[in-house]
């Protein structure tokens, strides 16, 4: 049974326009320490402008984000400390070994070899992390990437769409090195996804985003059994059939 601690992720009546659309429409949430999060939708939910807005990368158009306190946004120096945040697009540099990748981001977040040994057991690359980055696939580029954002472990950690792309071998290795981070540091992790059964195994709580909204929110049992449904992508069909009732 998940116990909750303190708050570390709060976000109060968010939204954010970009000209005429409305990427987000009074979004509310509370995380808290030691949770792992989910955000689950399809492409074009919301997903990726939220956890932006958490990051500090992006100003909400109303509505307060609060990271520890603070606003991610205009306190952007004092919550990178806290913030770690994996892009779906980010990527490797071919021409680095895995190795020269944790060297050189413990060296721009300036810390030592502590650090880099630690990436090194969270990748799990062994001796490949000697090898150029071209040669890496596309999951152990990502294990690459994960390494480099939780080595300097962060208190909250964003991670969108963390195993897109990846056969379920890489996916079982991502999502076994996201649930050891939490259990080894406490860490607070927000994950977006739109495999459904995916946070429905990684997750704690989920909220079901679509259209900009959060429809419902709880953990996947909770959800599960309020729905009756088989699983979460049952729950999530049936949760948008009510709300595009009731709203559309």
């Amino acid at each position: 049974m998940f116990l909750l601690k303190g708050i570390t992720v709060s976000a109060e009546n968010i939204y954010k326009e970009y000209g005429s659309v409305k990427a987000l429409r009074g979004v509310s949430l509370r995380v808290y320490e030691g949770e792992i999060y989910g955000l689950v939708g399809p492409n074009g939910s919301g997903k990726t402008t939220l956890l932006r807005i958490i990051a500090g990368l992006v100003k909400p158009s109303r509505g307060v984000v609060r990271v520890y306190g603070y606003d991610p946004y205009e306190d952007f120096k004092e919550t990178r400390r806290y913030i770690g945040y994996l892009p779906e697009d980010a990527n490797t540099y071919d021409l680095l070994t895995g190795y020269e990748h944790l060297e050189l981001y413990a060296k721009i977040y300036g810390l030592g070899e502590d650090v880099v040994k630690y990436g090194e057991e969270l990748s799990q690359l062994g001796s490949r992390l000697r090898d150029l980055a071209s040669t890496y696939s596309r999951g152990m580029k990502r294990r690459l990437l994960l390494a480099i954002v939780l080595m300097r472990k962060p208190r909250v950690a964003l991670l969108d769409e963390p195993t897109s792309g990846l056969d379920v071998h890489a996916s079982v290795n991502v999502r076994d090195t996201i649930k050891r981070y939490v259990l080894e540091t406490g860490a607070t992790i927000i994950v977006s996804s739109h495999n459904m059964l995916e946070i429905e195994y990684l997750c704690t709580r989920v909220g079901l985003i679509y259209r900009g909204v959060i429809v419902d929110e709880g953990s996947p049992r909770e959800l599960i059994e309020k729905y009756n449904a088989s699983n979460l992508e049952e729950v999530f069909v049936k949760a948008v059939g009510e709300l595009s009732r009731e709203h559309y």
